[in-house]
């Protein structure tokens, strides 16, 4: 099996704050500031996402993402994209999915991945939810994903 190749590298905090632009044939295209606790809380997510059993990052459409027996649990978009930095997981309690809608800017996800309870939370306005909560919905979103014998081992921790 032939490895894949990142088209990029995952940028660290300080990287990224100083890549992340808009390309110059987009409108407007000065830099987009994204805050420093963003990015930090994009790289906690990351980090724990991958510290999963069996949890692998893919770089699909020029989006970060963590899979699992080929199966994507979290969306991390890409923190250089010029877009606001945001997580997308599935959340498949009713309350748990209820609450994430709260958050300020997030939204059921597009593409309809939102009628299978996918959901998209920004990590920039005030308000939005600490890394600790993100992480644990991205830990739901992995159970919801993942094969049993994984979540198995994740249980066995």
């Amino acid at each position: 099996m032939t490895p894949l190749v990142p088209h990029h590298a995952p940028l660290s905090v300080a990287e990224a704050s100083v890549r992340c632009a808009k390309p110059d044939d987009e409108p407007g295209g000065e830099a987009v500031a994204v805050p420093r606790t963003a990015l930090k809380k994009w790289e906690k997510v990351r980090e724990f996402a991958l510290g999963l059993p069996g949890a692998a990052e893919e770089f699909p459409w020029g989006d970060t993402v963590a899979k699992v027996n080929k199966k994507v649990f979290v969306f991390l978009g890409a923190p250089d994209s010029g877009h606001p930095v945001a997580v997308t997981v599935k959340l498949t309690d009713e309350a748990v999915h209820t609450h994430a809608l709260t958050c300020p800017g997030a939204e059921p996800a597009r593409y309809g991945l939102g009628r299978s309870g996918w959901v998209r939370i920004p990590l920039e306005p005030e308000g939005a939810p600490a890394a600790g909560l993100l992480c644990e919905w991205v830990e739901e979103s992995y159970r919801a994903i993942a094969p049993k014998r994984l979540i198995g081992e994740l249980d066995g921790r």
